[in-house]
């Protein structure tokens, strides 16, 4: 795991702050993961190169975006894990989505903890993705499919802001449903974290197919 946080570091040139609030939210998910069970077991010992790394990309492709949500937040990956690292940005700020309650306890108690420039809204993302119309980016890890993700996040994306969504090897399946249902625009950008996954980034929509 310590070699893994090195090669992470390293590659994400954080600052000796930034980097002591990951090693703060690391020790947080690993104490919470035996009681919760916040992320599968076997990725706990790669948290940095599967969780960390896959998460600080994201940050990279949105350099000068300060306004992100994430949806389904889960253990905080990619949105708490993006608020850590960007809030050396000026007015960076974070909205985490979560309707799990004990997730959404652990998201507060990090948060606080690594004075992280994130807001926790523990709610189904249908009843409060209206409040977020002002989002420049939105993200979403293994939370649904792609035809989901677009439905849920249409005003936004119709508003100006842009999809960052992460997907494994079904990525081009996905793509299809959802150009079977939507009219949008979207690339592929290769992950660094592997070689089979893609991050989708979805730049408009324009609304259903009739």
């Amino acid at each position: 795991m310590q070699a893994g946080r090195e090669a992470v570091l390293r590659e994400a040139a954080v600052s000796r702050e930034t980097a002591a609030a990951l090693d703060l939210y690391v020790a947080q998910l690993t104490r919470w993961q035996s009681i919760k069970n916040l992320v599968g077991p076997s990725t706990l010992a790669e948290v940095w190169s599967r969780h960390i790394a896959d998460s600080l990309q994201l940050l990279a492709l949105a350099p000068e975006a300060t306004r992100w949500l994430d949806l389904g937040s889960g253990a905080g990956i990619p949105g708490l894990i993006l608020a850590i690292a960007g809030r050396e940005r000026l007015g960076f700020q974070v909205d985490l989505v979560e309707s799990n309650g004990r997730k959404g306890a652990f998201l507060q108690e990090t948060a606080r903890l690594t004075g992280a420039p994130a807001r926790i809204h523990v709610a189904r993302i249908e009843a409060v993705i209206g409040r977020f119309t002002d989002s420049q980016i939105v993200t979403a890890r293994a939370l649904a499919p792609l035809p989901q993700l677009l439905s849920w996040t249409e005003p936004l994306l119709k508003n100006g802001a842009t999809g960052l969504f992460p997907k494994g090897r079904d990525v081009l399946t996905e793509l299809t449903e959802a150009g079977e249902r939507w009219r949008f625009t979207a690339d592929l950008i290769p992950s660094r974290t592997d070689s089979e996954a893609r991050i989708v980034r979805v730049s408009s929509v324009s609304g259903l197919l009739s």
